[in-house]
């Protein structure tokens, strides 16, 4: 029994890694613009890039398809598992691998905010609600979004463990935060982007 448990962890991951894989920001640039979004701006195929160059309504389907395909995966391994967290976390990693580091387009994706936040919405609703407050807070007393959605970022966790959730959760949310987080280091930049890309260093939070 235990093998094949591990068997279906194997697969669900791999379902969730080919599902994250499929990038909003990317596709809505090749199909509608014909052009590659990591090629402007910050070089993040992300829902704000995408938003900057191509306008609001892409930044509004990036996020509604980025949320989609979590959503997907996790109710899949929800009914193949029947809510078991640690199946779940399994297929949050693999959803937040894909989308940073997409196979087919050279392991160069988002940086899986939006995954994440949507990861978070579905498991534990109630740290969204959480998260939201404290950026909405720290806005008003920084003045600055980079500073306010990080700490909102590092809540999730925290407020996972308050809340009472099962310590695989919480780990599993805190680990996934620390890839985002380090995902927007200022110099986490590839040696392709840094010859064609100069970030902002006011960029903020890559959605």
């Amino acid at each position: 029994m235990e093998r094949i448990v591990g068997m279906l962890y194997v697969l669900i991951f791999i379902m969730s890694y080919a599902l994250g894989c499929v990038n909003g920001a990317y596709y809505l640039g090749v199909i509608f613009k014909n052009t590659d979004i990591r090629t402007h701006g910050s070089g993040n195929a992300g829902a704000r890039n995408a938003g900057r160059y191509f306008g609001k309504k892409a930044f509004i389907v990036t996020v509604i398809i980025d949320a989609l395909k979590v959503f997907l995966a996790l109710l899949v391994t929800q009914i193949i598992l029947d809510n078991n967290v640690v199946a779940m976390i399994v297929c949050g990693f693999g959803l937040l691998l894909g989308h940073i580091w997409p196979v087919q387009l050279n392991f160069r994706g988002g940086k899986g905010v939006v995954v994440f936040l949507a990861i978070a919405l579905y498991l534990e609703p109630y740290t969204i609600v959480v998260a939201g407050a404290i950026l909405a807070i720290t806005t008003l007393l920084f003045k600055r979004f980079t500073v306010s959605g990080l700490i909102a970022l590092l809540s999730i966790p925290i407020s996972a463990y308050l809340l009472g959730n099962q310590q695989q959760l919480v780990i599993g949310f805190a680990l996934m935060a620390g890839i985002v987080l380090f995902m927007h280091k200022p110099n986490h930049i590839s040696k392709t982007n840094r010859k064609n890309i100069q970030e902002s260093e006011n960029d903020g939070i890559h959605l």
